[in-house]
């Protein structure tokens, strides 16, 4: 259906079997783009949006931050479905991300590329898209205390291009969805950590 795979849209809300159906097809797909590490560049021809969002301060917050993030709790938005439920954050884990817009669910397929633990005041991941998936590119999700004041903030850093015929005819409403997400994301989290310090 414009341009997207037959397998990536759903009239009505997609059961587990379908989910974990596509899940199985999508496991040995490749990644849709070029070289891991996407979301750290400005590359051409790419867009780059970012949401940054302070959740608090101090080490309680960030533990508690880092959590809400290992726990995927930062997509638990009600027009969103994450398969499954809580995957593990590792390099070559496949998920699928449910989007209801327009009426339809849309079936995306993203793989975990990296995890970010390489300094003790961040934590997060990236997953880059597969080809069963609107868009291309990839997407980090970090959470950070900053000394010397110890603010705990949450990002997200996309950076994609339109893929399927449907996300270029259109775009402003792919774009919009995708602030929207970002939007949704950081305020989710915000709630998420606030409730449990």
């Amino acid at each position: 259906m414009w341009g997207a795979d037959e397998r990536m849209v759903a009239i009505s809300r997609p059961s587990i079997e379908t989910l974990e159906r596509f899940l199985a097809e999508c496991t040995e797909e490749g990644l849709s783009y070029g070289a891991v590490g996407l979301s750290e560049l400005s590359p051409v021809g790419f867009t780059v949006d970012r949401e940054r969002t302070v959740l608090g301060r101090g080490p309680a917050v960030f533990a508690k931050a880092c959590h809400c993030l290992r726990s995927w709790q930062h997509f638990s938005l009600p027009w969103v479905i994450l398969h499954p439920p809580a995957p593990a954050i590792v390099p070559g884990t496949t998920v699928v991300v449910v989007v209801r817009y327009l009426g339809l669910w849309w079936l995306n397929a993203c793989r975990v590329v990296r995890v970010i633990s390489d300094e003790p005041e961040k934590w997060g991941f990236a997953y880059g898209t597969l080809w069963a998936h609107a868009e291309s590119g990839e997407e980090s999700f970090l959470v950070q205390i900053e000394p010397p004041d110890g603010i705990v903030t949450y990002s997200v850093r996309a950076v994609a291009r339109p893929r399927a015929l449907v996300a270029r005819v259109g775009y402003p409403f792919t774009r919009a969805l995708q602030a929207r997400f970002r939007r949704d994301s950081a305020a989710v989290m915000r709630r998420a950590v606030a409730g449990g310090v």
